[in-house]
């Protein structure tokens, strides 16, 4: 890595990824020489800490990157589609933690582990894709190198952190509410913007997201889209059922996949997923030994496990995956964008 120190800015410093995101920078011994924190005007004057010293969250605002190489932005569609462009234009190299610029054919879409070489054609924005399709491609692409990959069919069960703050302490409450036999009103999911919500303790909701016209939800059509751009395969057969669950930090994923061949063997995809990078391999069901969410909160990898040979087809697969959504699914794979830039001499 460059001896070179950067200037970052980290738009959305005071939420959930943002906190994470600086942290990570610093866990990472990114080369800072300076770091911006920006956010909307009701967070700016809060204070974070990077490496022991404080800093002052600021405004967002165009001039706000002035002199900045790098920019992570996690605070929100409608933000990064303002201020990305503008941050652009300054020089900064954009990573957008949003859905803003996701499937833009102009927008790089990038796993480091999957798909670094499309850093290469960014034009100042790149988009980091959404949490739950993250985790999978980064479990799947090893397996595509090595037997090809036919169909995908994903069931998610998401933590509430991926719905932000509020989801997480809506949980809390009315888990509390619950075992105290008192009253409660849902007030942010499924959908935070839509009229009707319902509880998420003890419960599990089956709508991430608002429903498309074809019956699946937004973040369903996510997965399927950023899959197929992210693996370049645009005639991938993929489909995603999302559900929430009350968990706090943590996707799992349900992933049935279709390869090219009929004689591999679950041992087979094993060897494979052992020696794959930010892989974690946890399938010894002897031990019952599989990956939790509850175990894989504030690690890097992305865990696999419950690998399984379909019964009636003798190219189906069965896999259980699961990766801190707030980390591998957000902050982390942002950073590793940024660690890819340095390493390719893009910045």
């Amino acid at each position: 890595m460059a001896q070179k120190g950067f200037h970052v800015a980290v738009v959305g410093a005071t939420g959930a990824v943002g906190t994470r995101m600086i942290e990570t920078l610093e866990k990472r011994n990114f080369p800072v020489e300076t770091l911006t924190l920006l956010s909307s005007e009701r967070s700016a004057g809060k204070t974070a800490t990077f490496k022991g010293k404080p800093i002052t969250v600021q405004k967002a605002e165009p001039e706000s990157f002035e002199g900045v190489n790098i920019a992570l932005f996690s605070a929100g569609g409608s933000v990064s589609k303002q201020l990305a462009p503008e941050a652009a234009k300054r020089g900064a190299v954009v990573i957008d933690n949003t859905s803003a610029f996701r499937m833009d054919e102009n927008v790089p879409l990038v796993v480091p582990e999957v798909n670094e070489e499309d850093i290469k054609w960014h034009n100042g924005i790149i988009a980091n894709p959404n949490c739950s399709t993250i985790q999978m491609v980064v479990a799947l692409q090893p397996i595509r190198k090595a037997f090809g990959l036919k169909k995908v069919i994903v069931s998610t069960y998401q933590a509430v952190s991926g719905a932000g703050a509020q989801a997480i302490q809506e949980l809390k409450e009315q888990s509390k509410a619950i075992l105290e036999g008192k009253p409660f009103v849902p007030e942010i999911l499924p959908v935070k913007s839509d009229e009707k919500h319902y509880q998420i303790a003890f419960n599990a909701i089956p709508q991430i997201d608002k429903f498309q016209e074809n019956g699946f939800t937004f973040e369903e059509m996510k997965m399927i889209n950023e899959t197929k751009k992210i693996m370049h395969m645009k005639d991938l057969e993929v489909a995603a059922t999302c559900v929430r669950l009350p968990v706090v930090i943590g996707h799992s994923e349900s992933v049935y996949i279709e390869i090219d061949r009929d004689d591999v063997t679950v041992n087979d995809i094993r060897n494979v997923l052992r020696d794959a990078p930010g892989v974690t391999l946890e399938d010894d069901p002897a031990n019952q030994i599989y990956p939790m969410p509850a175990f894989a909160e504030g690690k890097y990898d992305t865990f696999v496990g419950r690998i399984r040979k379909d019964l009636d087809r003798p190219n189906g697969f069965h896999l259980w995956v699961v990766s801190d959504n707030l980390l591998k699914g957000a902050a982390l794979n942002s950073v590793q964008i940024a660690e890819s830039l340095i390493k390719l001499k893009l910045v």
